[in-house]
């Protein structure tokens, strides 16, 4: 039989060693490996429709996927509108002051619905840091509190430092901050003590910070100060909207959460001009009223219509009962006291407040099964 088999196999003398047929029969597949496979019309047409965005994601994808989901030390979060020119140059302070750190992080950039070049300038920065950089871009602009509240939601740094776009805020105060956090604060607000503002800024700036820290009991000097340091708790579980971005200290502080402060340098504005007006110190102080609203008395209504009410129903029938009484005594005349028809208007208005209140508590009774609450510490 072994004769028969060697029989039918021919010898071929220039046929070279097995081993090196296999070694040439894996480099030719690993050289064929690139090529896709042919998998009909569709995919041609899929791949001759990518975009040059699309190109350059799959580039970077593999850079990306090792880093998603990768818990930071460190994450900046930078809401930017109309910055192209400042953008660039805070990247490299950021990169200078967090590698000297030996910290891991990332910066996300919020381009709230800028006009000009900034979200271009961003995607070259993302180019060239691919690593450190990520983007989130706007259709339109929103808002800084909605570009703070995207940028809290992506934040994966244990710490989440807060600043402006616009260089004014120093990176070098970020290892300061985050001192300061350690201490055992939740959130370390930056106090410009020294602003370099015009005084069109700095003294309706400190009269609206004499109020809110006056009306919310949060000892701070600062409340508007862009550059902030929390712990990614707080960022987590507080919830901002509108224009409360400037209230996010006294949210936190409701929260049950540790409010800290410390001086940060304050620079010029370098590049182009303020993107905030007049306009925000009102709107500020109605902003302040619900903060103190939803925070107060947004689980306890009737504290508050209900305190006034009442004072407003026992002073007007204080009035109207002392002319009653003078009525009876015929000493005046109820038709030609205005006093009696301000008395009947302040029951009206007790009496209002006071079923506000009462409508508010049973609303506030009827929606406790979806209250969430900030719990520090869980052990089963």
């Amino acid at each position: 039989m072994a004769d028969d088999q060697s029989a039918e196999t021919p010898e071929q003398p220039n046929q070279p060693p097995r081993t090196e047929q296999r070694r040439s029969h894996q480099t030719f597949h690993r050289r064929q490996r690139p090529r896709p496979p042919q998998q009909g019309s569709q995919s041609a047409e899929a791949g001759a429709a990518k975009t040059e965005p699309e190109v350059q994601s799959q580039a970077t994808g593999s850079d990306r996927e090792r880093h998603q989901g990768q818990e930071l030390d460190i994450t900046v979060v930078i809401p930017v509108y109309n910055e192209e020119e400042s953008v660039k140059e805070l990247h490299r302070q950021l990169r200078d002051v967090l590698g000297r750190m030996g910290r891991r992080y990332d910066m996300i950039f919020v381009d709230d619905g800028s006009t000009d070049n900034t979200y271009r300038t961003l995607r070259d920065l993302k180019r060239m840091d691919s690593r450190h950089v990520r983007i989130v871009r706007f259709r339109r602009n929103y808002g800084k509190s909605a570009a703070l509240s995207v940028g809290f939601e992506k934040a994966r740094g244990r710490a989440v430092i807060t600043m402006d776009g616009d260089l004014q805020d120093d990176p070098a105060e970020i290892p300061n901050l985050l001192k300061k956090l350690g201490e055992g604060y939740d959130l370390v607000s930056g106090w410009k003590k020294v602003r370099r503002d015009p005084l069109s800024k700095t003294i309706p700036s400190r009269f609206f910070n004499f109020v809110t820290g006056f009306l919310t009991g949060i000892k701070i000097h600062d409340f508007n100060c862009g550059l902030k340091a929390y712990r990614r708790e707080v960022v987590k579980s507080v919830k901002i909207y509108g224009e409360l971005h400037r209230y996010v200290p006294v949210l936190a502080h409701w929260e049950g959460f540790k409010i800290g402060e410390l001086v940060v340098q304050h620079r010029p504005r370098k590049y182009g001009k303020t993107k905030f007006g007049l306009t925000r110190f009102w709107r500020g102080f109605l902003d302040l009223l619900t903060v103190l609203f939803t925070t107060r008395y947004f689980r306890k209504p009737m504290h508050l219509f209900g305190f006034w009410g009442l004072i407003s129903t026992v002073a007007g029938t204080v009035i109207v009962g002392y002319l009653v009484v003078l009525w009876f005594l015929g000493e005046t005349s109820l038709t030609n006291r205005p006093l009696f028809l301000g008395g009947i208007m302040l029951i009206i208005v007790g009496i209002q407040f006071i079923s506000i209140g009462l409508l508010g508590e049973m609303i506030s009774k009827t929606k406790q099964a979806d209250d969430l609450y900030s719990i520090r510490e869980y052990i089963p």
